[in-house]
């Protein structure tokens, strides 16, 4: 069996973690002269302040205004990772951010999503849970997860 990668989706919320997730992307996207894509969602602001008949507006401008930010970070990325001879793409939706990675994998025919963990455990886990298995359980393509050094398992 042959594998050919011509596709690969680096979902970006320009932590730590993303990034080094996408210096595996980047060296994966050489090896197999695939086309690089970077994803950032941008998730719902949950607000509910009764008799606030402004607020969705006002949300949405300032979801909007991050949205731009965010495109605008990811073009200089986007230009550093050209400038080295690769095929890049950036994206930015809005939404829940394991959805709108799943949904885009699944529209674009993406061959593997390679994406960073935060290693969250116990309560900060149980609470905000993670993109990443998430994405791992209903994504329609491989995905490879890259663990940060610095949350490495230590043992006991």
């Amino acid at each position: 069996m042959r594998v050919q990668i011509q596709r690969i989706l680096c979902p970006v919320d320009f932590s730590d973690s993303s990034d080094h997730a996408l210096r595996y992307a980047s060296a994966l996207a050489e090896t197999f002269g695939a086309e690089l894509t970077l994803l950032h969602v941008v998730a719902p602001i949950v607000a509910a302040l009764p008799g606030e008949t402004a607020l969705p507006n006002t949300l949405q401008a300032d979801i909007d205004e991050l949205a731009d930010a965010c495109r605008e970070r990811l073009e200089q990325t986007v230009g550093k990772l050209v400038a080295s001879g690769l095929t890049v793409q950036h994206k930015v939706l809005n939404g829940v951010p394991f959805i709108e990675i799943i949904r885009y994998a699944r529209e674009v025919e993406t061959d593997l999503i390679v994406m960073g963990t935060h290693g969250r455990t116990g309560f900060g886990h149980l609470l905000i849970g993670s993109v990443a298995e998430r994405v791992v359980r209903k994504a329609p393509c491989p995905v490879l997860t890259v663990k940060h050094p610095e949350h490495e398992f230590v043992m006991p």
